[in-house]
């Protein structure tokens, strides 16, 4: 690969890591303002099994799909990829909280728990997208 081919690629690859940035920081915004809305107006969530099956079902799929695309990112060399696999990671951490406040919503009727769950991954998720938008690969 020529040196401007892997000047556009560098290029590429900073670009859609911010972009993952910029999408991560509206979601945590979105996701707390959710949380403190439903919980300063009491607002409980209705009971989801739906919710409940996908979190699960993203357990055990989100590592699977994040191991192929770490490589991927092996062939390709590419440090967006690398990235994004971590996003993977991070997305299972994601389920398994969500999971947690859906299930003793459900189950012990704790509506708070949902949005507490929605507050604990608020500034995780707020310090994966200040990572990218920093253009830190996680993994370099």
């Amino acid at each position: 690969m020529s040196g401007d081919d892997e000047t556009r690629r560098e290029h590429r690859e900073a670009v859609t890591l911010r972009i993952v940035g910029v999408c991560f920081v509206a979601l945590a915004a979105y996701v707390g303002y959710e949380a403190v809305r439903d919980l300063v107006s009491g607002s409980p969530p209705r009971p989801s099994a739906v919710g409940i099956a996908l979190a699960a079902v993203s357990l055990v799929v989100m590592p699977l799909l994040a191991r192929a695309k770490r490589h991927v990112a092996g062939g390709l060399a590419s440090g967006a990829m690398r990235a994004d696999a971590r996003q993977t990671d991070f997305c299972m951490y994601l389920s398994a909280i969500l999971l947690g406040g859906l299930a003793l919503n459900l189950t012990a009727g704790w509506w708070w728990a949902d949005p507490i769950a929605a507050l604990t991954m608020t500034p995780l998720i707020l310090k994966e997208g200040i990572s990218a938008l920093r253009g830190d690969t996680c993994c370099d």
